[in-house]
């Protein structure tokens, strides 16, 4: 049984908007719904954990963690290509739909994506945590934000760290939610830039920070005439398993993406890739105080935001 690790120290600003146990009130129920719709999604789904988590950064990343990349139409965040992969937007829908039976007008879109990545967690072997609700759900949601507020996979660690700390991240919190990694999957796109196609329409391998090995399989797995759709995952031992494989593997040279070998072979990150590649304690323990700084970027509270009746469109 996984442990609750609650986390009460080192909170970004933004924390402080927020309250344990929001809903304990209003909805006493709602992080239970929540939890309950995840684990059935994910147990007829195994990818929903994976696409839970990422739906979660890509929404917290661009805009604050305010569910603006569930708001459908022309211009919005969900319609920039960076965004056309994303998924576990049923799942969102389904607990949504739920809440607003039993607790009409009251949970949050932006609640939900935290607290059902919070669980994708927890549910596929990772640390149960809690984290603070009252976010509310923006109402501005641009394309144009996406692309400068998103990791790139051909990022540099300088691109990364920029970035991250454009949001309020440190180097440690970097390299700690770069474990996300540990499950999900990714299109052959993300990192065929580490390839090259001959004349032949054949890939060679140009990027030497990757294992010849794991190279071939995925030049295998991906070849030059692969579908646009085709996938890999992000972690080839344990693909849905949240755990500290992903270090082992950019130990062993087997980052999937060149954003993630640089986490080894940069000076700036290396000791703590190896650190959590031999002691998955330690980045549980790290994950915990990370996530919650996640979940908090730039959030809106009380009249900052709204509470959407459906989570892909305004209200009225």
């Amino acid at each position: 049984m996984a442990t609750i690790i609650p986390v009460f120290n080192h909170h970004p600003a933004s924390i402080y908007d927020l309250s344990w146990n929001f809903y304990s009130a209003s909805c006493p129920s709602a992080e239970f719904m929540v939890r309950n719709t995840v684990r059935s999604a994910s147990s007829t789904d195994s990818t929903i954990p994976g696409k839970l988590l990422r739906l979660l950064f890509h929404d917290c990343f661009v805009e604050g963690c305010d569910a603006s990349v569930l708001l459908q139409g022309n211009g919005t965040e969900r319609s920039d290509p960076a965004n056309t992969s994303l998924g576990g937007f049923s799942v969102i829908d389904s607990a949504k739909r739920e809440l607003e039976i039993f607790c009409p007008g009251t949970v949050s879109c932006a609640d939900i994506v935290a607290l059902a990545a919070r669980d994708a967690v927890e549910f596929t072997g990772g640390p149960a945590i809690q984290i603070p609700t009252g976010r509310r759900d923006g109402k501005v949601s641009s394309a144009s934000n996406v692309r400068p507020n998103i990791v790139d996979t051909s990022f540099t660690m300088d691109e990364m760290i920029n970035l991250f700390s454009s949001k309020g991240l440190s180097l440690d919190d970097l390299v700690t939610l770069s474990g996300s990694h540990t499950i999900g999957s990714a299109h052959c796109s993300a990192f065929n830039d580490r390839f090259e196609e001959d004349s032949q329409g054949k890939l060679t391998l140009i990027d030497t920070s990757l294992d010849g090995a794991y190279a071939k399989e995925l030049m295998k797995q991906c070849p030059a005439s692969a579908s646009p759709s085709k996938t890999v995952n992000n972690d080839p031992e344990t693909s849905f398993v949240f755990d500290n494989r992903y270090y082992q593997n950019l130990v062993a040279h087997k980052g999937l993406f060149q954003s993630d070998s640089a986490l080894f072979t940069d000076d700036r990150t290396r000791k703590q890739v190896e650190r959590f590649a031999e002691d998955q304690t330690s980045f549980f323990d790290s994950w915990s105080r990370s996530f919650l700084k996640l979940t908090s970027i730039e959030v809106k509270t009380n009249e900052e935001g709204e509470v959407r009746a459906s989570c892909s469109s305004t209200n009225a």
